[in-house]
């Protein structure tokens, strides 16, 4: 699965987590100080202000940390490109690889994009603040805010949504083009060991399909992992800052920092909750491809041989198809009652927590827009297991499937499942009265 298209797997995702490790403790330790006399953002317009005197009054002030901002973002997206150019890099030479180009400078590429996509959100988040105080003084005090100054805002809003669309469309092209390299690597290194591979129940079905929808899935995950990690990254520090403006939530009473924590303990009682409901779906998803499988694999002898596909044969072989959809059915059924209506009560508790405040006129409606989809943005990257679950069990059941392969290449004890599969084949056992691994 992945050594078809990463060079030495293992320890390459192991040195990846390492070295983002190491290049966070050093970004914070001592290079982001060295933005000033580094950075070549004073070649762009990006340039660190000088620093102001004790006389300088707060418009002056509010300018400097604006530019301040700007400098210290392009000089973090100076230091990005450089240590994924090294470690992209520098596995390329250590670790040559016919796919290298696309699943290491590939994946370099796809950290990148994600980061700036994240970071354009965080400007959309900023500009909620901007617009939605101006609304609320326009409504307020009629004729205290131009139109021109309204539909600036709209402006500036547009110029930030499109780039975002824009390169959110290339990036989707790019994953895509990513995503059937890497079925091609697969299917290539099966077809390779096809001799080794073609007794396995469903071979067939798992390199053209099983590969596809592995790389596809495993692809988007990831994506999904990389994207909720950087989007806690960006608004975790911007939602902690946020929280200053609110001192006091309900029952609780005043607390530090109190959303933070609002959405840490509602995302872990979530995860907690799916995770439950759904202990047995990999199991159930695997054994449905297996008499899936079973049911097809019949069908297919009965189009060349005409004593195959008899009715009786084929009705036994449907009436395991319909009792394990029936069992996923009833499983699915608890497990999205606990996942949508966990979701629905969540949509209400960033404002049941800013209810004080709120009542209280404590904050803008700006702020509140901002707190409100920073704390979502967080939320919503704690609960990744909550959102991916279903995609998950599906992920799982096809590597349980294309394991066997792995293991029959390099001369390994099938897993279990499948080895019992062919032990109960023998024994004319029905394939649904398998047990899930």
């Amino acid at each position: 699965m992945f050594v078809s298209f990463f060079p030495r797997p293992r320890l390459f995702f192991a040195s990846f987590v390492v070295w983002t490790l190491l290049c966070i403790v050093l970004w914070y330790g001592f290079i982001k100080g060295l933005g000033p006399s580094l950075s070549l953002g004073g070649f762009f317009g990006y340039e660190y202000p000088a620093a102001l005197g004790a006389e300088a009054d707060e418009a002056a002030r509010s300018v400097a940390a604006e530019a301040l901002s700007s400098a210290e973002g392009f000089w973090f997206y100076q230091y990005f490109i450089a240590v994924i150019a090294i470690f992209a890099g520098g596995w390329m030479w250590f670790s040559p690889h016919p796919w290298a180009i696309w699943s290491v400078a590939g994946s370099a590429l796809i950290l990148f994009v994600n980061w700036f996509l994240v970071q354009l959100d965080v400007m959309i988040n900023e500009w909620f603040g901007t617009f939605y105080d101006m609304v609320q003084t326009a409504l307020g005090t009629p004729g205290a805010v131009e139109a021109g100054d309204f539909y600036w805002q709209i402006v500036a809003f547009l110029r930030i949504a499109l780039v975002y669309v824009f390169f959110g469309t290339l990036f989707r092209f790019f994953v895509s083009h990513f995503i059937f390299r890497w079925r091609t690597a697969m299917n290539g290194y099966y077809m390779s060991q096809w001799q080794k591979l073609r007794h396995i129940e469903g071979a067939a079905q798992r390199v053209q399909e099983d590969t596809m929808r592995f790389a596809s899935i495993a692809e988007s995950l990831g994506i999904s992992l990389i994207d909720s990690l950087m989007t806690l990254i960006a608004f975790l520090p911007l939602l902690w800052g946020l929280s200053a403006h609110v001192r006091e939530l309900p029952i609780v009473g005043e607390v530090s920092q109190g959303l933070v924590f609002v959405a840490i303990l509602w995302s872990v009682l979530g995860t907690a909750l799916v995770a439950i409901a759904g202990v047995h779906l990999p199991g159930l998803e695997f054994r449905n491809q297996r008499v899936e499988a079973a049911y097809r694999k019949e069908l297919v002898y009965g189009e060349d041989h005409p004593d195959r596909a008899q009715p009786p044969t084929v009705r036994e072989l449907f009436d395991d198809v319909r009792r394990n959809y029936f069992r996923l059915y009833l499983n699915y059924m608890y497990f999205n009652l606990v996942r949508i209506f966990y979701l629905q009560i969540g949509n209400l508790v960033p404002y049941i927590a800013l209810g004080p405040s709120i009542v209280g006129g404590a904050i803008t409606l700006g702020v509140m827009q901002q707190i409100i989809r920073a704390f979502t943005r967080v939320e919503s990257s704690f609960q990744y297991l909550v959102n991916s679950w279903t995609t998950i069990v599906e992920l799982m059941s096809i590597y349980k499937r294309l394991k066997a392969f792995e293991a029959s290449i390099r001369g390994e004890p099938l897993p279990d499942i499948d080895r019992h599969y062919l032990e109960r084949q023998r024994r004319s056992f029905k394939p649904e009265d398998q047990p899930a691994a």
